[in-house]
């Protein structure tokens, strides 16, 4: 190291001086040992000098290898597979979609299908026969054909093997995610899956891979880059209002506690709770995280580079669970792996960074932040919601200019659909604008909004900020899962 090379030529100067006084006091006293000691001397330098070469190299090598960690090398393409940026599919006119998982997610799609022209539900699929009854009922309430029920651990893969099936729409545990949008891809569907994607960077790959073999679509639903401030932000990033952007952040601040620990109304057989068991670092990155990334244009022009990320400790699920079951239930004993606030930073290849957030176990408000910086302007939705620009980016706009700004570059998306989208409803109206685009680019044979790599980035950050943390905050490189065709295109484009 650095230190051990300053102490060793410390050590060695103060070595030359005792020897050199000695070797001047025997020429002195012309003693016989005189040449003896001198041939010693010289050697014993020699010695040293070579020993101080090692060190120096050493320490070069150790500068040159100090630099992001490869944790998951890039695959090559298997032969005759291209990329699938911008994909366009043939136009289906009418889009016949199962939807598997009737979970919170589940039940909300289905409500929001009803309002969509064009589509048609088909089959329903969940393990808890209740789910299924409950969507059955809204299809009929709202005049729609009953569609086919399943509810057998396996039977998705009956759905994702039928002929008459267009989309598959996944809305289940995250650990299906991946597996069903895999056989769904291989059996000829395109797919919609909720967020993540993916949970490893194995299943990563596993999506671009199928993806690109089989040239269907897979989009993850994320549904805040449809939210309204976050679309008339980027309308006014792709407009010049920021200038250069350098810098975005994103969050997941969500105070799930009450929903994680609810055995009667909480997540199905617990499947969150465990996660936060066996799991620490940015479990669930992509709310915050993916409208930053289409305003930079990840993968249309600059790509991730590496990323570093740290935990606090775990303290607030504990807390909870003795307040509420007290200090001897199960709950309470159990060691939660996930600490209570995760920070990640990424670095992509033209110098921006990117800071994500993730806490679901502290009594915070909700946050995303969104907030994006560039050379001429400012934007941030959470805690306060504001606009600077240049010159007189110190402070915010007035709440009136703020709101005539947004109004000036409300996206052309929000602008067409938006007001119906309020109606409707799902998280104030993001949703059922996803689930728009999804099926308006299905049938008219549009590249969609989100493709396989913005899924399999966003869902990247889980397994590469865990690595990181148990490393104490290692930078680890973030695969290029597009292989090089990052400047293919060089911005985010909504098509129409």
């Amino acid at each position: 190291s650095s230190d051990s090379h300053i102490l060793f030529d410390q050590a060695l100067k103060h070595w030359l001086t005792i020897n050199v006084l000695k070797l001047k006091t025997q020429v002195m006293c012309k003693r016989k040992s005189f040449f003896p000691q001198l041939i010693k001397s010289v050697i014993f330098i020699i010695i040293i000098l070579n020993l101080n070469a090692c060190i120096n190299d050493s320490n070069k090598e150790s500068e040159g290898n100090f630099g992001p960690k490869v944790v998951s090398p890039e695959q090559a393409r298997p032969a005759g597979q291209t990329d699938v940026i911008e994909l366009r599919a043939k136009p289906i006119d009418t889009v016949r979609m199962a939807i598997i998982g009737l979970g919170m997610r589940g039940q909300g799609a289905v409500h929001r299908y009803n309002f969509l022209d064009g589509v048609k539900i088909v089959a329903l699929c969940d393990v808890v026969p209740e789910n299924l009854d409950k969507a059955q009922k809204t299809l009929i309430d709202a005049g729609k054909p009953n569609a086919d029920l399943y509810s057998g651990a396996e039977d998705w893969k009956k759905i994702c093997e039928r002929d008459d099936i267009d989309l598959v729409y996944v809305c289940t545990h995250w650990d299906l995610h991946t597996p069903i949008a895999v056989y769904a891809m291989e059996q000829g569907k395109h797919v919609a899956t909720e967020v993540p994607a993916a949970l490893t960077l194995d299943e990563c790959w596993q999506l671009v891979n199928t993806a690109e073999k089989t040239r269907k679509h897979c989009m993850q639903l994320e549904n805040c880059n449809y939210d309204f401030f976050e679309m008339a932000t980027l309308n006014m990033v792709q407009k010049g209002l920021f200038g250069e952007l350098v810098h975005g952040e994103g969050a997941y601040i969500h105070d799930l506690r009450w929903l994680n620990f609810d055995e009667e109304n909480g997540y199905w057989n617990m499947w969150r709770l465990k996660h936060l068991e066996k799991e620490d670092g940015n479990t669930y990155p992509t709310h915050g995280f993916g409208p930053i990334c289409h305003a930079m244009n990840i993968h249309r022009g600059d790509k991730m580079e590496y990323l570093v990320s740290v935990s606090s400790d775990q303290y607030g699920m504990t807390a909870y669970a003795k307040d509420k079951f007290g200090e001897n239930s199960e709950y309470a004993k159990t060691d939660y792996a996930k600490g209570d606030m995760n920070t990640s930073i990424v670095k992509t290849t033209k110098g921006k960074t990117i800071m994500i957030q993730h806490d679901v176990t502290s009594p915070r408000p909700y946050s995303r932040i969104h907030m994006l910086s560039g050379t001429k302007g400012f934007a941030q939705k959470w805690p306060i919601k504001g606009l600077a620009f240049d010159p007189d980016g110190h402070s915010f706009l007035t709440e009136e200019k703020m709101d005539s700004m947004l109004t000036l570059y409300e996206h052309p998306i929000t602008k067409e659909v938006g007001q119906k989208a309020r109606e409707v409803g799902g998280h104030g109206g993001m949703d059922f604008i996803m689930d728009y685009r999804l099926i308006y680019c299905l049938r008219n044979g549009l590249p969609l909004d989100q493709d396989v790599y913005d899924a399999a980035e966003w869902s990247s950050i889980i397994q590469l900020s865990r690595i990181s943390v148990e490393n104490k905050g290692m930078p680890v490189q973030v695969p290029d899962f597009t292989r090089g065709a990052w400047e293919k295109v060089k911005t985010v484009s909504y098509f129409n």
